[in-house]
């Protein structure tokens, strides 16, 4: 079927055909009429209007029938976003569990090194405590009675006068009253040296007698130290004393002996006076000792 061309006509308007009246579908030979309208004042640039008419042109043929409209296809899928393969949903897994691990494995990391912390500073507080002889933290917790320090020996002796004197070198008193050892041992009338080292010797011998002796000119106070290494013995100190008495009156006189030694092992230290008849073996009077630095 050809549609119908018609032109425009200047001053004359298309009237839209009311019910009834005009051209129809079912009648195709029928044709739009133009009205005449009243002059208007028609624009210059005025453009012809073209219409369309539905409908075959000759009466007399048989017009063929109008194709059915088709239904409208279906929305086309937004394919800007593509569904994820499984080969991406495997990696984006892989990914989320590599992170999980990552931060498990951080929060032990750093529970080790907190606990490493706290015993470091356990363990110094433990060396303070002690250092300062107060019970640490840990024993308060846990109800542990605290134990006390070890305290080195200290090397030391102090020996006293002993009155059954038979012969030199002097001997000694190493255990009643003041007299005592404390590392070191007392053997055959002398000192035993067990560790070597800088020690502090000292010596003290009271003389005294009744009436002057002419014939006794000289009073000497020796110490002296022996050691199975060297022959012979070495002098460490020595004091002697002339014309300590006049007279026929009673006299007495001091003798006092002390300085630092470097001893080795097995040095043994002995005492020797002039004359033991004449020393007063009071504990507080004659003594013999010494102690390590």
């Amino acid at each position: 079927m050809q549609p119908h061309q018609g032109r425009a006509v200047p001053g004359v308007r298309a009237v839209p055909n009311p019910a009834g009246l005009g051209h129809r579908k079912d009648d195709p030979g029928r044709h739009v009429r133009p009205v005449p309208l009243p002059p208007v004042q028609q624009n210059l640039n005025y453009y012809p209007q073209i219409f369309w008419v539905d409908g075959c042109a000759d009466a007399g043929a048989s017009c063929p029938p109008v194709p059915p409209v088709a239904p409208l296809p279906p929305p086309v899928p937004d394919r800007s976003r593509k569904p994820r393969s499984p080969r991406e949903r495997r990696s984006v897994g892989t990914l989320v569990m590599f992170l999980l691990i990552l931060v498990a494995f951080t929060g032990v990391g750093l529970s080790i090194f907190k606990i490493f912390h706290l015993e470091k500073e356990v363990d110094e507080l433990r060396e303070s405590a002690i250092a300062e002889h107060i019970p640490p933290a840990s024993q308060k917790l846990t109800g542990q009675k605290e134990q006390p320090p070890r305290k080195e020996v200290r090397k030391a002796a102090h020996l006293t006068g002993n009155p059954a004197q038979q012969d030199l070198p002097l001997e000694w008193e190493p255990i009643s009253g003041h007299a005592y050892t404390s590392g070191i041992q007392y053997h055959n009338r002398g000192l035993l040296i067990s560790e070597p080292g800088l020690y502090f010797v000292y010596s003290k011998v009271l003389f005294r007698g009744s009436a002057c002796d002419s014939q006794l000119q000289l009073l000497s106070h020796v110490v002296y130290k022996r050691n199975p290494a060297s022959p012979g013995s070495l002098v460490l100190m020595e004091d002697r004393a002339t014309h300590f008495c006049t007279g026929k009156r009673v006299w007495a006189r001091n003798s006092y002996l002390g300085a630092l030694f470097k001893l080795r092992k097995m040095d043994s230290l002995h005492v020797n006076v002039s004359k033991i008849s004449l020393v007063s073996f009071e504990e507080s009077k004659t003594f013999f000792g010494l102690f390590k630095l």
